[in-house]
């Protein structure tokens, strides 16, 4: 699918975007990536416009710098910018929907409560992306038993008997990307052969 000219140009921005707040900032290559968990080499194509932006790239730098996502991308407003999701309970889950047109990605943002702790193993087909954004998420994923924390993400085809929820310990803040039928999301970086699959 060809970009549109604004779309280039926003994308061709966010290297010296990101390079000026890093400055601003007083943090180095090697400081950020200790915090965000990204390469320092990854990080500096970033910045030069070698590497192309992606949202698991981005997401742990807006956290790491402590600012809103898209004064990353600095996305040129469309019309009325304010979203006014609204929230809904979904098995005890409170969920917000940030997807706000048709999409074969469907976007949302979950607060799953201390209760939901005893796992329900489930099979579907879809494809799912969970980013942490507070507290420690468990996940099982076949014959995996993971937790993940602050800043890590989880990838997964949902075909596999999985299920996400707490450790008991306190809620979880998640933001999640679904596909039900399959899509994933384009990211540029693969994990290494012998990685664990969910980080």
């Amino acid at each position: 699918m060809k970009q549109s000219p604004a779309i280039a140009q926003v994308l061709d921005e966010v290297g010296p975007r990101l390079r000026r707040l890093r400055m601003r900032r007083g943090a180095s290559l090697t400081a950020l990536a200790e915090v965000t968990g990204i390469s320092k080499s990854t990080l500096s194509r970033l910045e030069s416009g070698l590497r192309r932006p992606s949202l698991e790239l981005l997401l742990p730098i807006a956290q790491a710098h402590q600012v809103p996502l898209d004064e990353l991308v600095g996305a040129p407003e469309v019309g009325d910018p304010r979203i006014r999701p609204s929230p809904r309970s979904v098995n005890g889950n409170t969920v917000l929907p940030l997807t706000r047109r048709p999409s074969p990605l469907q976007a949302f943002k979950m607060v799953l409560p201390t209760e939901r702790n005893t796992p329900e193993v489930c099979e579907h087909e879809g494809h799912e992306w969970l980013y942490v954004l507070s507290g420690t998420l468990r996940l099982l994923l076949a014959d995996h038993d993971l937790a993940l924390g602050p800043g890590e993400a989880a990838e997964f085809d949902t075909r596999l008997p999985h299920w996400f929820g707490t450790t008991g310990q306190g809620p979880v803040e998640v933001l999640s990307l679904f596909g039900p039928q399959g899509e994933r999301m384009h990211v540029r970086a693969r994990p290494r052969a012998g990685d664990r699959p969910a980080h």
